[in-house]
């Protein structure tokens, strides 16, 4: 079962403190090193140190960039709309500029990495929704976005780092009841803007992000921030009542008047009572979502497409269903299940990707059994398998069709009988 993290930003949030405190939490430094060096990226160095904010001892991690890649922090130097002029003739003239890639630049360089697949997944949601964000800013279509700071060297390595240390701590949930920003303006490459900055206002409308606007002047969210909160979180309520099972914190690097610091909690629910919170859970009613729209006009390999973008975006199910639209023409109705947060994300993909104009939104309510994965030991082999619980009493075992396939091919047993076995051996334990 994966672990349930607990994001308290009462300092905003950014690339460069998730990657720190994930690792004060834990993740495997070596993990992080490997795959950052095997980015097909140039130019940086990573440095992972201790250091006192407000008097406590936090984990900061650095990017640091040499003199052709060299970045200004905007919020620091350009903050407010005061700088110097050599610095505004550097930055105009290109002297400290950012390589400029687009997203199918930076999907290749994600792909290129040595990370696991769960860690390419997550950097590349997060950098999807930083090119939704600037699109809708710039007003063009996704596909002629650049990035400028969230491209940089520095940003991608931020991303990916974030992407590999959650998928290494193995975190399925994350709380984020909130988060802190400041208020003003900072200087971009693109002239003075408002804080929050117009591509972290089209993250947190589009993915529902809590936001809470204190007295600081000056920017404590940063786009990046912004994108890994969106990409990861899950719900912004926090159990009624908890234990903590370690506590990491992450240095930013911008000094206001309250410190620059993200704490991250691995927390559990409390259970007061096991066997009442069982009965309860057995038969747990929910909301889910479903999202449709009639195609006719879409070719076999763009609808395949979708399917594989949408289910790796985080919808819960996706199918088409043959129908006959109006014109007697064949066509597919599609279908994709997800929860409330997903839909604005789903919808996007879906105009992206297909020829629809439209798409219908259905609130439906559901009853879920309660589950939990296990695994089945075959001889020398493991099966994995779903364990459900029937609301009376009643347990049902459900192998992962995956690994049973595995094993199958593996032994040149049929499908069947691994299941059957499966089964089998879970009754007589």
């Amino acid at each position: 079962m994966g672990k349930t993290l607990y994001l308290e930003c009462y300092s905003g949030i950014s690339g460069d403190m998730t990657v720190a405190a994930l690792l004060d939490l834990g993740a495997d430094v070596d993990v992080l090193k490997r795959g950052i060096e095997s980015l097909p990226v140039h130019g940086f160095e990573i440095e992972i140190s201790r250091v006192k904010k407000a008097g406590l001892d936090v984990c900061d991690f650095c990017v640091k960039l040499d003199a052709q890649h060299e970045n200004h922090d905007h919020d620091m130097e350009y903050l407010h709309g005061h700088h110097h002029e050599d610095s505004v003739h550097e930055h105009e003239h290109g002297v400290h500029a950012h390589e400029h890639r687009g997203l199918p630049e930076i999907l290749e360089i994600i792909e290129g990495a040595e990370i696991s697949k769960g860690a390419k997944k997550k950097a590349e949601k997060i950098f999807r929704i930083l090119a939704q964000a600037e699109a809708k800013a710039h007003g063009v279509p996704i596909e002629q976005v650049h990035f400028h700071e969230v491209g940089a060297v520095d940003s991608i390595v931020d991303i990916v780092a974030a992407a590999v240390c959650l998928d290494n701590l193995d975190i399925t949930e994350v709380v984020a009841p909130f988060v802190c920003e400041g208020k003003g303006t900072v200087r971009c490459q693109h002239g003075i803007l408002p804080v929050p900055v117009p591509a972290v206002m089209h993250i947190a409308e589009a993915y529902q992000l809590p936001i809470r606007i204190t007295d600081v002047e000056g920017e404590l969210v940063t786009p990046t921030g912004a994108a890994i909160l969106a990409a990861v979180r899950t719900t912004s309520e926090l159990p009624a009542q908890f234990t903590i099972s370690k506590t990491g914190m992450g240095a930013g690097k911008r000094n206001y008047e309250r410190p620059s610091l993200l704490r991250a909690m691995l927390i559990e629910e409390k259970e007061t009572d096991q066997n009442k919170r069982q009965a309860e859970e057995s038969l747990k009613q929910d909301w889910i979502y479903k999202l449709e729209t009639n195609i006719d006009d879409c070719t076999g390999e763009a609808l395949g497409y979708v399917m594989e973008r949408l289910m790796d975006a985080g919808a819960r199910d996706v199918h088409f269903t043959p129908v006959y639209m109006k014109k007697n023409r064949p066509g597919y109705m599609l279908t994709v299940i997800c929860d409330e947060r997903q839909i604005k994300e789903l919808e996007q993909i879906l105009f992206e990707e297909t020829t629809t104009i439209g798409i219908r939104r259905v609130k439906m309510e559901r009853t879920v059994l309660e589950r939990e994965n296990t695994e089945i030991t075959l001889g020398d082999e493991n099966v994995k398998a779903k364990r459900c619980i029937l609301p009376d009493g009643q347990v049902r075992l459900y192998p992962e069709y995956e690994s049973a396939a595995k094993l199958a091919k593996k032994k040149g047993m049929p499908l069947q009988e691994v299941i059957w076995r499966s089964i089998q051996k879970k009754e007589e334990s």
